[in-house]
């Protein structure tokens, strides 16, 4: 593979973990915890309604676990393109 087309897979990978993680990162901010939160709201979760919850504290821990979901992928991809940091 010329180093070019080797870029170009790369970045097309990039860009498709980074679409998958954003459209995660919508659905679970902005649709659960703002469009969604009166359906949600009758199910309860610990004692919250989920609609709140996602609100509140949901929406913050899918992004936390997105970052590291996202450094850990970007980890493996590097290594498969030979652009990996020591």
């Amino acid at each position: 593979m010329t180093l070019n087309a080797s870029a170009a897979a790369y970045w097309k990978a990039n860009v498709k973990l980074v679409s998958i993680l954003l459209v995660i990162w919508f659905v679970a901010s902005y649709l659960f915890g703002i469009i969604l939160v009166e359906p949600l709201n009758s199910i309860r979760m610990g004692g919250y309604q989920l609609g709140f919850w996602f609100a509140q504290q949901g929406s913050i821990y899918t992004f936390l676990i997105l970052i590291y979901v996202y450094a850990t992928m970007m980890g493996k991809l590097d290594r498969e393109h030979g652009v990996e940091e020591d």
